[in-house]
């Protein structure tokens, strides 16, 4: 069973509206340049959690289940059901990536959501509420921003690049680069606490080169991955392979997310 275009397209602005009515329940604790109002706990690990992210991922369960369905379920706060697995379509949630910048009262959190049909991702959405920054994206449709199409930039070397991403992955970029020529200067952009919000950046045509660490998990990709395929870009491991959903293991190796001419340039270098 598939989803067709025109029945994602539809399902778009319902998916638009359960985010914002998500982050209505998320922004109240959240104080610019402040520490959240919210009650904090750690989970196992030591990762903390709010109570804005429990109250988002029980509103968005409940609401995502009404608009598909069919469609299982994968969220970082919630148990994993490997009864996923065998279904047609997820719906893979990050219900507050970059819990951390919430938490501090920095801007770059989101609500990230993707509908994956067969693995792929066919319909995501990363909402930044603080900055009212809303990315979204139909497989075959285009991505936007705030309801605008978005193109990654034309950056095809590494020369004059825009990169954010962990500082030892930029060291080994650099350094491998200046191994296959010159050095190339390069533009630091601050690191986006949000790792959703970051691909999306790069959908944007705000960032060149996004690096991901190793132990990123579905929810903080999916939806930002589709963002950067419909802009014209790649999200994709070191050996040049997209991202894979929906695994038993949900959790990823180092990725890179570039515009397409800059992909193996980017991958050389890293290789280098």
């Amino acid at each position: 069973m598939t989803q067709t275009t025109s029945s994602l397209a539809a399902l778009r602005p319902v998916l638009h509206d359960a985010i914002r009515e998500a982050a209505a329940l998320a922004l109240p604790f959240f104080r610019q340049g402040d520490q959240t109002s919210a009650r904090v706990w750690s989970k196992a690990g030591g990762s903390p959690v709010t109570e804005a992210d429990v109250a988002v991922d029980t509103f968005l369960k409940i609401r995502l289940s009404q608009i598909e369905p069919r469609a299982a379920w994968l969220s970082e706060e919630t148990s994993d059901d490997p009864v996923r697995l065998g279904h047609d379509f997820v719906w893979i949630v990050d219900p507050i990536d970059g819990t951390r910048a919430f938490l501090s009262g920095h801007p770059d959190w989101s609500i990230a959501v993707a509908l994956l049909a067969r693995g792929e991702p066919v319909l995501g959405g990363v909402f930044a509420p603080a900055t009212e920054q809303f990315y979204e994206a139909v497989v075959g449709e285009g991505a936007t921003l705030n309801g605008a199409p978005i193109r990654v930039a034309p950056q095809a070397t590494l020369e004059g690049a825009r990169i954010t991403g962990p500082k030892p992955m930029q060291d080994r970029l650099l350094d491998g680069a200046a191994r296959l020529g010159p050095r190339p200067s390069v533009t630091v952009v601050d690191r986006v606490p949000s790792l959703a919000l970051r691909l999306a950046r790069v959908a944007e045509g705000r960032i060149d080169l996004g690096l991901v660490s190793r132990d990123a998990r579905d929810w903080d990709l999916a939806g930002a991955d589709l963002i950067v395929r419909e802009a014209g870009g790649v999200v994709c491991d070191l050996q040049g392979r997209p991202a894979v959903y929906n695994r038993p293991e949900p959790r990823h190796g180092e990725l890179i997310a570039v515009p397409l001419p800059l992909r193996d340039p980017a991958l050389a270098a890293l290789e280098a």
